[in-house]
């Protein structure tokens, strides 16, 4: 009894261009809020991601005035986590894909 082997038709090779759009870095942003303090944002950047105070405050500035701030960069997973750290202190944070 023969048997019949199954070929595929046709090889589909990866889409470079796809492979490189999930390679853009993701940025994370924290808004401004009506609850949390100027001063417990600061400090909150300080704490988390080792800012000085004068770079702490500019963003905390940022966050106030134009309502939001790009607080973070990295791989997706990163940027999960900051959001999640950020969370956990209080802060309204999100993440997207940075535009270039």
């Amino acid at each position: 009894m023969a048997t019949a082997s199954v070929q595929p038709s046709q090889v589909l090779e990866p889409d470079v261009d796809d492979a490189t759009k999930s390679d853009k870095p993701w940025i994370v942003i924290v808004w401004n809020d009506p609850i949390n303090l100027m001063s417990y944002v600061t400090f909150v950047f300080q704490k988390l991601f080792g800012y000085s105070l004068e770079k702490a405050t500019e963003l905390m500035l940022d966050v106030h005035h134009k309502g939001r701030a790009v607080v973070s960069n990295g791989s997706r997973e990163r940027a999960e986590f900051d959001v999640y750290r950020l969370h956990e202190h209080g802060l309204w944070a999100t993440m997207e894909h940075e535009t270039l």
